[in-house]
């Protein structure tokens, strides 16, 4: 333990290598269907493209342990990668970032996750597949744990992963856990992950997210709120795309509207990581829910202005500076 920092947030789950392919607008067209709307491309021909841009260590989880070391904290990461160049590449670009990669698990023998992002627009769709790792919890010394874990997207096959986490967090009570729940982590359900929700400091979803997870269309964002704290977490988020954002610690409550954006987006990925972990970034750094809702919608607005999760990321002062002259309209409201 010589030379490591306390860690100020230990960041879970999967990690990824996207190739985004820029698609050339006159090719494709996006429709509406049934099951929603659908990115169409003509079919047994060539098409070209405009060009391809590989992007190392994201995915929900990666983006976050990048954007707490961005912020000033200190950011560790537990995940797997495979025994590839991808794997190497991914755990030399945290390294650069500022995250400590002394969780990451290099499995022998097997390939890294690496996905392919159609980029259409300001708009992708992600061809994902996850790698099958044999999860375990790692041991952590008495002077490694954190004060704070953050969790978020992770393969199908690690359900039981989950057990262990939520073991682990009820024999260690004063860490505090944030829950983002991705696409398998929905589906499984929240009778499965009772003991995750349960033990729940702050939960992060959108507003169809939050529909899903409790089965219902209603509209009413107080019946979501208690829906959801029902489950367990503490404090709960909720956002709502161009309508704002929401936060409620069972008692109080507030919305916030976006920020604005000072271009067209060029793309939007990571905007849900940028924003629920500057959101618990400032709670861990002391401020009150409504200064964090006021926080959280900034670093999605530069997210936005680049290629990726990570490239648009703003540290501490220049957030600061960005809130300094945000409009006069742009306030956190009690509702």
């Amino acid at each position: 333990m010589v030379g490591k920092k306390k860690i100020d947030v230990l960041n879970v789950g999967d990690i990824v290598t996207d190739a985004f392919i820029k698609l050339i607008d006159e090719y494709g067209r996006v429709e509406d269907a049934p099951d929603g709307r659908r990115l169409s491309l003509p079919f047994s021909t060539k098409i070209p493209f405009d060009h391809v841009e590989v992007l190392d260590a994201v995915g929900n989880s990666s983006n976050t342990a990048v954007n707490f070391a961005k912020l000033g904290l200190n950011s560790s990461f537990v995940t797997n990668v495979g025994d590839d160049q991808a794997g190497r590449d991914m755990i030399a670009a945290l390294e650069r970032k500022g995250v400590d990669t002394r969780f990451v698990k290099v499995n022998a023998g097997k390939n890294s996750n690496y996905h392919y992002v159609l980029w259409y627009g300001d708009e992708r769709t992600i061809l994902i597949k996850h790698e099958k790792y044999d999860y375990h919890w790692p041991k952590f010394h008495p002077d490694e744990l954190p004060d704070w874990v953050y969790f978020s997207s992770i393969s199908e096959g690690a359900l039981e992963y989950h057990d262990d986490l939520a073991q682990w967090l009820e024999d260690h009570p004063q860490i505090k856990l944030a829950f983002q729940p991705g696409t398998f982590q929905l589906l499984a359900g929240t009778e499965r992950l009772k003991r995750i929700y349960q033990r729940t400091e702050i939960f992060a979803v959108n507003f169809e997210e939050a529909q899903q997870i409790l089965n219902t269309t209603t509209r009413d964002i107080h019946e979501l709120f208690n829906g959801l704290h029902a489950l367990g977490p503490k404090i709960v988020v909720i956002t709502d795309g161009p309508n704002g954002s929401y936060a409620s610690d069972g008692s109080s409550r507030f919305k916030v509207p976006i920020y604005p954006d000072p271009a067209a987006p060029v793309e939007r990925t990571g905007c849900g990581d940028a924003y629920t972990s500057t959101f618990v970034a400032a709670i861990i750094k002391g401020y009150p829910l409504e200064g964090a809702l006021q926080w959280a919608p900034i670093t999605p607005t530069n997210v936005v202005q680049h290629v990726g999760a990570q490239e648009g990321l703003l540290d501490e002062e220049t957030l600061k500076e960005w809130l300094a002259k945000a409009p006069d309209w742009y306030k956190v409201e009690r509702i």
